[in-house]
């Protein structure tokens, strides 16, 4: 059975209820009208490039990158218009889920450096008026973590509390403690022989979750994220922050009739996860961590946090029975939303439903666990240039992983030659299954080093070593080196827009209208205004020509070199100034 279950669940997770009442207004036109303040802060009108380090630039040889290799691609990120990068972790860890198990907080991974090259970085960062964010891994620790050494010697030591611990059942107490699942799959208990008892996991097994029921894991924790804010950092990405809290009593989740999740339903094997992730204590968790991150000022810091969910149900991480929370939380649905123009505008009518001023959507395409973009969108460079379009010219923050400037696809990388944990765990499964599959099952495929030139290994590391992960078999041809010179490029396109919306209030703080006369089912069309300006943005989301439904206005941008005004072109994009 739980073999079955990975062959359909990828890492989707739904949410399941309709938390907060809708707070937000539209009139006729379609324009969301709502208050904004006099000085909108900094990180809504940011854009965010994500770093995963192993990958990005390795400066001494080791095969791996590290933090002097991200200092020394500063300049890339702020030549390309960039204003805040946020790194994947790099705190001390055994490196079985690459960082996210973590064994020391307040230490950094040797693998990527010192302390040392930490301070450097942050300064190198500031220097440049760019802003740093890093992963906090809240929910769990690595098993090599000294908590949970100290927590699994016995029931009885200063920490026995620290980590959910539960009695097995039955006569010799082997039996789980109750039915739930993991994220990833599997059974979430694991048994501990020292204290005859099992720890939970809401991912993998060498995971295990901290107690929030412990009021002390809870002030150590904040005091982790003071550690880091003492730093300089700007601000954290919350991993998984929707399984922070479990039920207490630790019911058994409910049966379901779906084998997989839907945007109803929060389902693993017929199981409801109703007792295991999304608890409103988790909602009330993030009105705390706001508190502590609000000690430190000059400028604001930024708190993001990870939830798939429906955005009815997740914006309670933002806001809570009135109290503030984390300030974005990452809106996973539209990863999955199919390329048409009327799927888009229902997915952007939802963001702006459910996360009106004061409130922000964010807008993510891809990321360290998912399937790659340019592969999702079959190779299109049109397809990606209109939805990089889209992306930073709609209201919302938006987030770029690393190399979907350039276009780096996924890599095939077989499950048994995977390093990823997950991609161990399911390694008995036919690669034919696998590869039929639309969601990477190795999360290795979309991690692969970053296309620097075309010299050997791509540039990210030295030509006589061989890189963790094997480099795009295309970097000739996809690199930054080789797009820089190419002025119609889709690196090209990246810098145009995003300096484009940097220079322009109305695509970074403006109103947001969808043009209803304008739409169709091939066309979606907004407007963004700021003051007197406004903008009109035209996305013809098909493979045919179509007849451009607005007349005059000056074009700014478009995704293909400009051709005549009455027609738009298969896939073509443009910006143009109204008035």
């Amino acid at each position: 059975m739980q073999k079955f279950f990975f062959l359909t669940l990828l890492f989707l997770l739904p949410g399941y209820s309709t938390f907060c009442q809708d707070s937000y207004s539209l009139t006729d036109s379609g324009k969301f009208v709502s208050a904004k303040s006099a000085e909108m802060e900094w990180w809504k009108k940011t854009t965010v490039y994500q770093i995963y380090p192993r990958s990005w630039f390795d400066t001494n040889g080791d095969s791996i990158g590290d933090i002097q290799g991200i200092i020394e691609k500063l300049d890339y990120l702020k030549d390309l218009g960039y204003e805040t990068v946020w790194v994947s972790p790099f705190t001390e860890s055994p490196q079985r889920d690459f960082g996210y198990d973590v064994s020391n907080y307040i230490a950094i991974s040797p693998q990527y450096g010192t302390m040392q090259d930490f301070d450097r970085l942050v300064e190198a960062v500031h220097s440049r008026n760019m802003k740093l964010v890093f992963d906090l891994v809240m929910n769990h620790t690595s098993d090599q973590h000294e908590w949970f050494k100290e927590s699994a010697s016995s029931r009885t030591n200063p920490k026995a509390d620290w980590y959910v611990w539960k009695d097995g059942r039955g006569k010799h107490g082997m039996k789980r403690p109750n039915n739930w699942r993991s994220m990833s799959g599997n059974w979430a208990w694991t048994y501990c022989p020292a204290r005859q008892q099992f720890y939970y996991h809401a991912f993998l097994p060498f995971q295990p979750d901290l107690n929030y029921h412990n009021p002390d894991v809870k002030k150590a924790m904040f005091d982790v994220a003071r550690f880091w804010l003492a730093k300089g950092v700007d601000g954290f990405r919350l991993d998984i922050i929707s399984a922070i809290y479990e039920d207490s009593t630790l019911r058994n989740n409910p049966p379901s009739g779906r084998l997989t999740p839907s945007d109803k339903s929060l389902t693993i094997l017929f199981q409801h996860i109703k007792y295991n992730f999304l608890q409103e204590q988790s909602f009330e968790f993030s009105t705390e961590l706001r508190s502590v991150i609000d000690e430190f000022k000059n400028p604001d810091r930024f708190l993001l946090g990870e939830s798939h969910g429906d955005e009815s149900w997740i914006n309670g991480f933002c806001n809570y029975k009135g109290k503030k929370g984390l300030k974005a939380i990452f809106l996973f649905n539209a990863v999955s939303t199919p390329f048409k123009a009327t799927k888009y505008r229902k997915l952007i009518t939802k963001f702006e439903k459910y996360f009106p001023e004061p409130l922000i959507p964010t807008l993510v395409f891809s990321n360290h666990d998912r399937t790659r973009t340019m592969t999702r969108l079959g190779g299109s460079v049109e397809k990606r240039k209109l939805q990089t379009l889209f992306q930073f010219t709609a209201r919302g923050i938006p987030f770029t992983y690393f190399g979907e400037e350039i276009g780096i696809p996924k890599v095939r990388i077989p499950l048994k030659e995977g390093r990823d944990a997950i991609a161990i765990q399911q390694s008995w499964i036919p690669q034919f299954l696998v590869d039929g599959n639309k969601e990477t099952l190795n999360r290795d495929e979309c991690r692969t080093p970053m296309l620097w030139t075309s010299a050997p290994n791509a540039g990210f590391c030295p030509p006589d070593v061989k890189p963790w992960l094997p480099v795009a078999s295309n970097y000739k041809e996809i690199n930054v080196e080789k797009q820089w010179s190419e002025p119609n490029s889709l690196l090209n396109f990246y810098k145009a827009i995003l300096h484009l919306r940097k220079e322009t209030p109305a695509l970074n703080e403006g109103s947001f209208e969808i043009a209803s006369k304008l739409c169709s089912p091939k066309i979606l069309a907004y407007y963004r205004e700021y003051e007197a300006k406004k903008y009109l943005v035209l996305l013809n989301m098909s493979k045919s020509k179509v007849k451009n439904p607005f007349s005059g206005g000056k074009v700014l941008l478009s995704t293909h070199p400009i051709g005549q005004d009455q027609k738009l072109l298969p896939f073509e994009g443009r910006l143009v100034e109204v008035q």
